[in-house]
């Protein structure tokens, strides 16, 4: 993946909906990296980076895993 579109970030939405958090919450860089990320940033936003090398659908499952953690953490 060498960019993240609109149909990828409507489908990470559909997972940080159901967990309650605000879109605008959310930093989702347009550029994907490996691997890829989630953190909680200072100022209470959280960022989402798309990992550019794994399967997306696999991805989602475990940005799903990873929000719930972070989410929980605080």
């Amino acid at each position: 993946m060498t960019r993240v579109t609109l149909r990828e970030i409507e489908r990470i939405f559909e997972i940080t909906d159901a967990l309650g958090l605000s879109r605008e919450a959310l930093v989702i860089p347009l550029r994907p990296r490996h691997p890829g990320s989630v953190r909680k940033l200072a100022n209470g936003t959280y960022e989402i980076v798309v990992d550019a090398q794994a399967d997306f659908d696999q991805w989602l499952n475990w940005l799903r895993s990873r929000l719930s953690e972070v989410a929980a953490a605080g």
